[in-house]
């Protein structure tokens, strides 16, 4: 599967308007080979899963770039849960190899599984958080996993709480937090062992449209603040047009399209493509309130 190419969203046009066009041209060529030795992340080479009888991921090949988001999109059953559970070390493939920054991953065991592990983080559609802890205690949990000290984890815990947004929070209890509020939890808590990557998974399907925007926009500025790579799950293509710079159109357990949002947003070349389009509404700058 071919690499795709962008432009760093650090070099926009409005930052080098005031450039001349041979000053600007080299930017431009000096942009394109930066593009092109960009650093793969997340590489998957043939991978499949069955469950029993059922062919849940088939054959799969994919390279995610380090730094990236990138959106996996179906419907319902089209196997990206079960992609990204072996994407996130959480299960083996029965066939073909993962790798992270060109090291194979998924014949890991014991302790070096652990290891790698802790260097992921994750959200779910369902919050997946304790009630019988507050927030804070909540955020805390993966740092006492791992043994950190009391002063340490404290520090911590209150500079996750403020990154998103809910430094106000700290000692209330769950059930007395809206959906988002508990979601920025969950982004907190798996942000608390300074990941490498970020897997979401339907992190907003369970809100709604409004909160949905704001949980986007988060996560597309903590992606950009702490150069993280992020990789979201999604049913929904207005989720993937508002943040992903690259998405994986699946469809029965295969990999049917992929490339630049905006390339399969302007020709896509497969049904399933076509079919996650529908209704979309027209390209702005804007979209479900996040700008590009």
């Amino acid at each position: 599967m071919s690499r795709a190419i962008f432009t760093p969203r650090s070099l926009l046009p409005d930052e080098t308007s005031s450039l001349d066009n041979r000053s600007r041209g080299k930017l431009c060529i000096a942009c394109f080979f930066v593009t092109m030795i960009r650093v793969q992340m997340i590489q998957l080479k043939s991978v499949s899963k069955m469950y029993g009888t059922v062919q849940a991921v088939h054959e799969v090949s994919l390279q995610v770039a380090d730094g990236c988001i990138f959106g996996i999109i179906g419907k319902s059953g089209a196997g990206k849960s079960s992609l990204l559970r072996i994407m996130s070390l959480l299960e083996k493939p029965d066939s073909g190899a993962v790798f992270f920054n060109e090291e194979r991953v998924d014949t890991l065991e014991g302790d070096a599984l652990l290891a790698k592990r802790r260097k992921m983080g994750m959200i779910f559609q369902n919050f997946n958080l304790f009630s019988s802890r507050d927030v804070r205690g909540n955020v805390a949990y993966p740092l006492e996993i791992a043994g950190m000290g009391k002063a340490a984890l404290k520090t911590r815990v209150a500079e996750l709480l403020e990154l998103v947004g809910i430094a106000d929070k700290s000692k209330s209890r769950l059930s007395c937090l809206s959906g988002g509020q508990k979601q920025r939890v969950a982004i907190a808590r798996a942000l608390a062992a300074y990941p490498d990557v970020l897997f979401c998974d339907e992190a907003t399907s369970a809100l709604d449209p409004q909160t949905t925007r704001s949980i986007l926009t988060l996560i597309k500025d903590l992606q950009q603040r702490l150069r993280i790579t992020v990789i979201l799950i999604t049913h929904q293509m207005e989720v993937v047009r508002a943040v992903c710079e690259e998405v994986a159109v699946m469809e029965s357990g295969r990999i049917v399209e992929s490339g630049l949002v905006e390339t399969i947003l302007r020709e896509p070349k497969t049904g399933a493509a076509r079919e996650m389009l529908q209704g979309l509404a027209a390209p702005s700058g804007t979209y479900l309130g996040v700008s590009r």
